[in-house]
């Protein structure tokens, strides 16, 4: 029998929620199994739940720190954008490059119900930075704009973006509608569109 790992304090969360981002990733939230974890950690099954009570609590925090890094990414792209316009078309990439990338952890914040009632504060406060993100961005465009107007151009641009990412994820967009676009054509097409809603 093969010996049990042990971790110091903190450790041991630190390597669940490393574990539990790379399965996300391998096999969608759906794939997530504590007792799998445990299993590719070498504790015992018990040894997660001293850290999160449920799969559902794990699943949060993964999804936390993916909303975490996409600030971060949104706030670079503010930050560096030469024009409001740059740095908004990078804003629009970065939720690309997160969608297209890192695709289980995509599907777990926008595509789940991780954000239900029962969602976690850090893991609200988190995406809602995002969406801040996103609006600053697009407000950035048009300072006098008011708050309603802003909103609705952050939706509509936001929805451009979603809308293509799921039917490419989805396997809708088939050749003979792309071509003889490439794949970088179609992408920029794409920001183009979403800054126009923008």
């Amino acid at each position: 029998m093969a010996a049990k790992r042990t971790y110091h304090h903190g450790d041991l969360r630190e390597a669940l929620v490393a574990a539990a981002q790379a399965a996300v990733e391998a096999g969608g939230p759906e794939a997530l199994s504590l007792r799998d974890l445990a299993q590719s950690l070498g504790v015992s099954t018990a040894a997660p739940y001293r850290h999160f009570p449920d799969r559902r609590a794990l699943l949060a925090e993964v999804a936390a720190k993916g909303f975490a890094d996409l600030n971060a990414a949104y706030a670079r792209a503010q930050a560096e954008g030469a024009t409001p316009m740059a740095a908004m078309r990078e804003t629009a990439r970065a939720y690309l490059t997160l969608a297209f990338g890192r695709p289980g952890l995509f599907r777990l914040m926008f595509g789940s119900d991780i954000l239900g009632p029962d969602a976690p504060p850090n893991l609200i406060e988190t995406a809602g930075e995002a969406w801040e993100g996103l609006f600053r961005a697009v407000h950035a465009l048009d300072p006098d704009a008011d708050t309603a107007t802003v909103k609705r151009r952050a939706i509509t641009g936001w929805s451009t973006l979603h809308g293509f990412i799921a039917l490419v994820q989805g396997g809708r967009l088939r050749s003979f509608m792309t071509e003889p676009l490439t794949e970088a054509e179609l992408l920029e097409a794409i920001l183009d569109k979403t800054l126009h809603e923008a």
